[in-house]
């Protein structure tokens, strides 16, 4: 067999099949950057029931802290990465001296799908020369994107403040828009590995399962029930509630409410809509249930979460 080499029109061809592959892969999911900077906090560092609808990165320095969730509590040590998932409940605590890099960014896909959607635990990884490197980067090309108001959580989340900073991000130069997406991307690939699409227990998450987390994140506006998705997965709708359990922890009808719920509080952190129309958006029948089931996974009701994440003059 000889091999002949490919003409420019062929590789071409090949490269822009690469990119479309890219594009399908990394370019449907965009992430904003909100904030970055580098703090030395002590105890006053201790705040609970904090639930962000954005994605946190740490790189500890000096000290430590630590970070609990409703499943485990994790330590937060030198030379080690941490990512916090968005919409993690969870309280933050430093009992005497802990200084760190931290990155705030949004994350928006095209199919509405987190790359994290399998596996929404705190992670941590040891830190490399090219992490620190790129934190400082970060912080060299992106000034002033600090918090620069408190360490707080109910200070800094609020609606006015985040629009602001996405406000930024469209002023920037088109090199330093590209290299901080770049670092953003360099920074999740370290938390990203083959893990991705198993479940807790370590075993491979049937595709029957996949399929039905996807579906139910496509459209949530619709009326979800669990014998539709178990008709979807031709199962029986006993047998797939089961292997639902079994590889997501959750019944099938609690992860929807939860779905359902994280999309709403991206809505009021984000826009302006009325609770009724989030409602709407988010796939329930009337503003009272929307109320319920929110107070019901987030311990506040619509309007108290408002107000956390609203600027009050």
């Amino acid at each position: 067999m000889f091999y002949i080499n490919p003409t420019f029109s062929e590789l071409c061809i090949r490269l822009n099949k690469v990119v479309r592959h890219m594009g399908k892969r990394l370019l449907g999911h965009n992430f904003s950057l909100l904030h970055v900077d580098y703090v030395k906090l002590n105890e006053k560092w201790n705040y609970t029931n904090v639930i962000s609808p954005y994605f946190r990165i740490y790189y500890i320095d000096d000290g430590e802290g630590n970070v609990s969730t409703k499943q485990e509590k994790v330590k937060l040590e030198q030379g080690y990465l941490y990512i916090i998932p968005s919409f993690t409940l969870c309280h933050l605590a430093c009992d005497t001296f802990l200084s760190q890099f931290f990155l705030h960014f949004f994350e928006e896909s095209a199919n509405g799908i987190s790359i994290f959607e399998n596996n929404r635990k705190v992670k941590k990884v040891k830190a490399s020369d090219i992490d620190i490197i790129n934190f400082r980067k970060l912080l060299d090309i992106n000034p002033g994107r600090g918090i620069n108001r408190s360490d707080n959580p109910t200070v800094y989340e609020k609606n006015a403040y985040y629009k602001g900073y996405q406000e930024l991000n469209n002023t920037v130069s088109d090199s330093v828009f590209f290299e901080t997406q770049g670092i953003i991307l360099q920074l999740i690939s370290r938390f990203l590995n083959s893990q991705r699409f198993k479940a807790e227990n370590g075993d491979p998450v049937p595709s029957k399962i996949l399929d039905a987390t996807r579906y139910i994140q496509l459209n949530l506006k619709e009326n979800i029930t669990v014998n539709h998705l178990a008709g979807r997965a031709n199962l029986h709708q006993d047998y797939f509630s089961r292997l639902f359990v079994k590889y997501t922890g959750q019944r099938p009808l609690t992860y929807l409410h939860e779905k359902r719920i994280e999309r709403a509080q991206y809505l009021i952190a984000t826009t302006a809509l009325s609770f009724g129309a989030i409602a709407e958006k988010t796939g329930f029948e009337n503003l009272p249930h929307f109320s319920k089931i929110f107070k019901k996974v987030t311990s506040l009701t619509p309007g108290e979460y408002k107000k956390l994440n609203t600027l009050m003059y």
